[in-house]
């Protein structure tokens, strides 16, 4: 199948994202435009403590209208590696540090409408080393236990999306504690 772009429209251009609009030849040489979110993509962080807690934060989504339990997560700036945007949120968003970083994979967020793409790590030997959170962001701090963590997310009490995928990816890093 062969779709071929020929231009796009930029709608908005905002600090996150862009919205443009995407003109495509589809394979039966119709063309059609979409709505397209332009996104510098994004990290999610397993971090894992010693004692085999796994920490998360609980913030208001306006998507969502209410407090989601999400992993520590974050939107990388222009041209950023996602290995030092992985850092920067672990400090801003749980106050920590991590002497490891195990890259776990990456996924499209919602290809469907949106560019972003997230890359996953694995933090472990956490350390104290907190940085400023974003001043928009008021987050609590919740720590569970590994089997608690795939307890909630099989029982509906985590909701987000991209800590779901996520702790898909990790479970073989992180299962029986490991």
């Amino acid at each position: 199948m062969d779709y071929k772009k020929l231009g796009k429209e930029q709608i908005y251009s905002g600090p996150v994202f862009d919205l443009v609009k995407v003109f495509l030849q589809l394979p039966d040489r119709r063309e059609r435009s979409y709505d397209l979110i332009e996104h510098h993509g994004s990290v999610t962080i397993v971090p894992v403590d010693d004692q085999g807690r796994v920490y998360f934060v609980r913030q208001y989504r306006v998507g969502a209208g209410h407090p989601l339990l999400e992993l520590p997560a974050g939107v990388l700036e222009q041209d950023e590696d996602p290995l030092v945007c992985a850092e920067r949120e672990l400090q801003e968003e749980i106050g920590m540090g991590a002497r490891e970083f195990k890259l776990l994979g990456s996924f499209f967020l919602a290809p469907g409408y949106t560019s972003e793409h997230m890359t996953i790590f694995l933090a472990r030997g956490l350390y104290i080393s907190p940085l400023e959170p974003d001043e928009d962001e008021f987050l609590e701090v919740v720590t569970l236990l590994i089997e608690e963590v795939y307890q909630h997310a099989f029982s509906g009490k985590i909701e987000d999306g991209k800590t779901l995928a996520t702790l898909l990816l990790a479970l073989p890093h992180i299962k029986n504690g490991g």
